[in-house]
């Protein structure tokens, strides 16, 4: 039998890919043994254990970005990581590490090599982080959403996807996702979300322009992410909610999608062919907007600066938009014609070569 150590955490963007091979692998192979690696605090402490999986924890280490006291203390820091991941790999007996990035990840892969198990590494984004750039250092096999990341020997795998999303058929869950909101399933629903956390710069926009909006015709669904601003005025044709735990469904009653380009967010889109407006977080090293350049080039989204995202822009392009229903079908082709499905099957594909490559 097989036992992997999956490595990742932090945020839903390292947490969900690993969940969905988890998830993917067990189906096909139900006796595999899956041990989940993170960190204390992070997003996997919840997630991880609620679908059945075991979490173990090492402590959190990020990379020295300047010299600090933190950078002085990294080293010895670091070294611990890895001792206790190599701990967890020969008492549990770890035949693969697959990491998603994180704070959990290069530390696994540093052991990983250290102990002669072969290594993987799954890049979500368009410009790669430094933990999966020594995945590729160490000599392991890699995997990317995106073509074009520049990791040396990658291989395009896609976003593995949660199921519910590789399931997803949207027309036949039309009428189920239009009534779970409360909507009007004669209108046609424009999607707004800030991904988990919210955004800001979306909400304030949204509010103030919520009038024209309804006015063309449109239901609202709009997912603000909590103490992100977004009240309710109570207007019909207008559904507000902090948190939704029922994404599919919301894709579901979407006929357009206002975002951010996180890159999970950019690969369930074009895997269920919805089309978007794609506004991406102005702060970082500018992964989100990289993040949506091959739907954008395929005609499936269109890309618009945090600072541009204004009611003016509501008004003068979107309102437009709304009201031109055969572009956004064209738009929801060509979103659907760069989608793919298959990106746990893909991965996992990889994974056994490693393995296979490994064994004597």
């Amino acid at each position: 039998m097989t036992t992997a150590l999956l490595a990742g955490g932090g945020t839903a963007g390292h947490v969900n890919p690993l969940l969905a091979l988890a998830d993917h692998w067990r189906a096909v192979e139900p006796e595999v043994g899956i041990l989940a690696l993170g960190t204390a605090g992070g997003l996997e402490e919840r997630l991880v254990p609620a679908r059945g999986y075991e979490l173990l924890t090492i402590p959190r280490v990020p990379f020295p970005r300047r010299p600090n006291a933190a950078a002085l203390r990294f080293p010895r820091a670091f070294r611990d990581a890895v001792d206790q991941t190599r701990a967890i790999i020969r008492e549990r007996g770890a035949d693969v590490v697959v990491g998603f990035g994180g704070y959990a990840s290069a530390p696994a892969y540093v052991a990983a090599r250290l102990e002669r198990v072969p290594i993987v590494a799954h890049e979500a984004n368009a410009r790669p982080g430094i933990a999966n750039r020594l995945a590729g250092w160490l000599g392991g096999r890699v995997g990317t959403t995106f073509p074009g990341t520049p990791l040396r020997g990658a291989r395009v795998v896609g976003m593995p996807l949660r199921r519910e999303i590789v399931e997803l058929d949207r027309v036949a869950l039309r009428p189920q996702a239009v009534a779970h909101f409360g909507l009007d399933p004669e209108r046609p629903t424009l999607l707004v979300t800030g991904g988990s956390t919210g955004a800001k710069r979306l909400n304030e926009t949204i509010g103030e322009s919520i009038a024209h909006l309804l006015g063309s015709g449109w239901n609202v669904l709009h997912i603000t992410g909590r103490d992100r601003g977004g009240a309710d005025p109570g207007l019909p044709g207008y559904r507000v909610m902090e948190y939704c735990d029922r994404m599919d469904l919301a894709f579901a009653a979407a006929d357009l999608v206002v975002c951010r380009s996180g890159s999970a967010t950019v690969s369930e889109l074009a895997a269920v062919g919805l089309p978007s407006i794609l506004v991406p977080y102005p702060v970082g090293n500018g992964e989100q907007r990289l993040n949506a350049r091959e739907l954008v080039a395929a005609g499936g989204a269109r890309l618009v600066d945090d600072a541009a995202f204004t009611p003016a822009f509501v008004t003068g392009e979107l309102v437009p938009l709304l009201t031109g229903r055969a572009e956004i079908a064209r738009m929801a082709a060509a979103a659907q014609s760069v989608g793919r499905r298959d990106g746990s099957a893909a991965l996992l594909a990889l994974v056994r070569e490693a393995l296979a490559s490994s064994t004597p």
